[in-house]
């Protein structure tokens, strides 16, 4: 269910600052492994939309934990990477 909770936290940003254009922003936010595994996920809307931020984590036992490291790209205890765009998908 916290897929939704970002989802709904992105969509706040009404006219995001690439719209018009094909090109996403590189990152929306930052992704930390803790070193129990548990990946921390600190994230922002962009301009011109109203400004949000909000923190999802994310346990090895989560529904969407593998989906969100596969998305950032893999991690590993302890490291930091940016976390870029989701892609518009249909929710589940």
């Amino acid at each position: 269910m916290q897929l939704a909770a970002l989802a709904l936290l992105l969509a706040l940003s009404t006219a995001p600052a690439w719209a018009g254009s094909d090109e996403l922003p590189a990152s929306i936010g930052v992704a930390h492994m803790l070193a129990d595994g548990t990946i921390v996920l600190r994230l922002r809307s962009l301009p011109p939309g109203p400004i949000a931020e909000g923190e999802l984590t994310y346990r090895p036992a989560d529904r969407d934990y593998e989906e969100v490291r596969q998305h950032i790209g893999g991690i590993e205890p302890g490291e930091w990477k940016p976390v870029p765009p989701w892609p518009d998908r249909p929710q589940k």
